[in-house]
């Protein structure tokens, strides 16, 4: 492994886990009013890092607990709808996805990597060769599941519906919005993985190296940028929930 990706590698993750720290700090002192942010935000930094960070503070610090009941007091719109750029508000609601992605990733990954049986029984030796496609079909389930825990507690106290609609409407919400994620992280993943790797530099990525996560901090991105113009399409429409 050239030293300089190495090195390139840990200093991404350092400065990442470095902005999830602050971040949830700051949410420790200024909850969000929608207490399921409280762990997209420092979710989101895992792979967002900087620009997390900044977005936390420029548009994240306009939905606290503490601004929306000043907003109600004063019978108001909170500031986090009226100052919000609608495109600021896609790449939230594409963040928010991303924030279940990043956990049911990590989860699978990890997972598989200690029981590897995990990997057989999802395809790998026999419908996959890879065992890495055999993982991804596992990414997707965790990351689907957790997807949709984030949107429920996000849409139901915001439509005010019962379990059995904010089961439903999370879904609808979810579904495409995840699935496009995951083809833009599964593209970078591949296209890192079989070539950067394996054909220009003859190294295989394994999970437990900093170099694999450092590529999935871009995967990630790769995924956000998949996943904007889904959720511009489903905000625009009113299926999710402009935050």
């Amino acid at each position: 492994m050239p030293v300089w990706i190495h090195i390139l590698s840990i200093l991404s993750l350092i400065v990442a886990l470095a902005c999830a720290f602050v971040i949830a700090l700051d949410l420790k002192r200024n909850p969000q009013h929608m207490w399921i942010m409280n762990l997209v935000w420092p979710l989101v930094a895992l792979f967002g890092s900087v620009a997390a960070l900044w977005a936390y503070f420029r548009y994240g610090r306009l939905a606290t607990a503490e601004a929306h009941h000043e907003a109600m007091q004063q019978d108001r719109n909170p500031p986090s709808q009226t100052e919000t750029p609608f495109a600021v508000m896609v790449g939230k609601g594409a963040a928010h996805c991303g924030s279940g992605c990043a956990l049911g990733d990590l989860i699978a990954e990890w997972l598989a990597f200690f029981v590897p049986a995990v990997a057989v029984w999802f395809g790998w030796q026999t419908i996959f060769a890879e065992k890495m496609f055999a993982v991804w079909v596992l990414d997707y389930i965790f990351a689907f599941s957790l997807g949709v825990v984030f949107q429920y507690f996000t849409i139901k106290p915001m439509r005010g519906l019962s379990v059995g609609q904010g089961i439903l409407q999370a879904i609808k919400a979810d579904f495409l919005s995840l699935t496009a994620w995951q083809i833009g992280m599964y593209g970078f993943m591949a296209f890192a993985q079989f070539f950067l790797f394996r054909h220009l530099l003859g190294i295989r990525l394994e999970v437990a190296t900093v170099e694999f996560w450092f590529m999935m901090q871009i995967a990630m991105w790769a995924g956000f940028a998949t996943a904007c113009p889904v959720n511009w399409w489903l905000l625009s429409s009113g299926i999710k929930e402009k935050m």
